[in-house]
């Protein structure tokens, strides 16, 4: 116990050291990451980052396994086979796991988004090899035990009913349902109460080995490690992992292109005092060639904290709100547009006309010199953020492979900000903001919102 104690402690140590010595990288040190990529006979892509200033080791599989890959009536199966893989495999109990992976000092996680699902490991490099074994096994071994089963499935549904008592919980939900209907991005990823209820241990098992296979995945290690080392690791435990046969076929459900003919307005009823608004439709894929012009002109509308439009107007001018601000979602396929807000029940109609308002001013009137430079500078000076961390850079150097954005993406990023023009501006907002067709979801207290400058809501309880 003593041991286990120490070595959390040296773990520890040695992060919050990388912190404070390292805490942030300029945007040429963050160029000065040298990757190496190799596509394994098996068909796993290997990313490699050497990083040699502390000895520890970043491992991320992302796994090409979401919501994109399950059935409606299974919604859910995705994330709750992820979090099964830790819960027993073939030879150690969940219990085990936990213990062995908390007397290295080592962390051990899963997560599922909209688009993939990750496993990551954090190791020190003397424990690596006892770490990369445990990461292994919980890859390729899982057991996904009948008990376990039910008793991961009692903790979602219990935290989706937790859920449903949060405003902003309850607006994003009706949000995402409206704008993408019956596709999976507008589904919750962990599912709903009903159809984990209807997921067995069978269904588990066979996502599990439909979607958990080499080619189907993306390796990222960053740390002390050599490439040499690392080779004999993936040799010595996953050597075993096999390739699917070609013939069969996963599938992926696509988005339709159809967007919305209607404008959708929908109050949810709730006794609370500040209305929690949700405004939008659909956006662009992250592979668009225009995401980098959507992501400049975003900073300008809504994105850009406290140099944004909306919050200078909204929050500032009008003082109707702390806080507003609009993002686009970078996904696989095409995501969200959003602004989301929280004022008054009583202002919550003149928030939303100023939205529109504004929405229209930047579709129809060129942004200033002022507000192009300061975007291109946050967003071109904020980018090594991403790489700050062992950690950062393991998750982001998948996610760059996943999408699809190009080897050279670190180094070209900057370019690709700084070559968007004022016309590129006005050209995305007029193409990618809707003034007309949106949905509008408001969660507040009905009796105290007034809309009668809008059409008829559509009213849930």
């Amino acid at each position: 116990m003593e041991s286990k104690k120490w070595k959390m402690l040296f773990f520890v140590f040695c992060f919050s050291l990388f912190i404070f010595h390292f805490p942030f990288l300029t945007l040429s040190q963050a160029h000065a990451v040298e990757i190496k990529k190799q596509t394994l006979p098996n068909g796993l892509t290997v990313l490699h980052a050497e990083r040699h200033n502390l000895p520890i080791v970043m491992l991320t599989l992302l796994i090409k396994a979401s919501p994109l890959n399950e059935p409606a009536d299974k919604a859910g199966i995705a994330y709750l086979t992820a979090k099964m893989l830790t819960e027993g495999t073939q030879k150690r109990k969940a219990s085990e796991i936990r213990e062995e992976i908390e007397f290295v000092g080592a962390s051990l996680d899963t997560s599922t988004g909209s688009d993939y699902t990750t496993i990551s490991l954090s190791v020190l490099k003397k424990d690596i090899e006892k770490g990369f074994e445990i990461f292994s096994d919980v890859l390729q071994n899982p057991s996904f035990p009948e008990e376990e089963i039910n008793r991961m499935k009692e903790i979602i549904k219990g935290s989706l009913r937790q859920s449903e008592e949060d405003p902003s919980f309850v607006a994003s939900k009706a949000f995402i349902k409206e704008v993408f209907d019956e596709h999976p991005y507008g589904r919750l990823v962990n599912g709903s109460i009903e159809s984990i209820d209807s997921i067995k241990q069978d269904d588990i098992i066979r996502f599990y080995h439909e979607h958990y296979l080499p080619e189907n995945a993306i390796l990222s290690v960053v740390g002390d490690l050599t490439s040499e080392d690392l080779s004999s690791l993936i040799e010595r435990h996953l050597g075993q992992w096999k390739a699917k046969d070609r013939s069969q076929k996963t599938e992926v459900r696509k988005q339709t292109e159809e967007k919305l003919r209607e404008k959708k307005i929908i109050v949810i009823d709730k006794d609370i005092t500040q209305a929690n608004i949700i405004f939008g439709h659909l956006g662009i894929a992250r592979e668009n060639p225009d995401y980098y012009a959507v992501s400049v002109m975003n900073y300008i509308l809504g994105g850009g904290g406290f140099a944004s439009r909306l919050m200078k107007v909204v929050r500032d001018e009008m003082g109707l709100t702390y806080s507003i601000y609009s993002s686009f979602s970078g996904n696989k396929e095409p995501g969200q547009f959003e602004v989301e807000v929280q004022t008054k029940n009583e202002s919550a109609g003149v928030v939303i006309k100023e939205i529109l308002k504004q929405i229209n001013k930047i579709r129809t009137e060129t942004a200033t010199d002022r507000e192009l430079k300061d975007a291109k500078a946050y967003l071109t000076g904020s980018f090594p953020r991403r790489l700050e961390t062992s950690r950062r850079i393991a998750d982001f150097l998948a996610a760059v492979q996943f999408y699809n954005l190009g080897d050279d993406y670190i180094e070209k990023y900057p370019d690709y900000i700084n070559r968007v023009t004022k016309e590129d501006v006005l050209r995305v907002a007029e193409k990618y903001l809707n003034p007309e067709n949106y949905v509008i979801v408001i969660v507040g207290n009905q009796k105290k919102i007034d809309l009668s400058h809008f059409q008829s809501p559509k009213n849930v309880h």
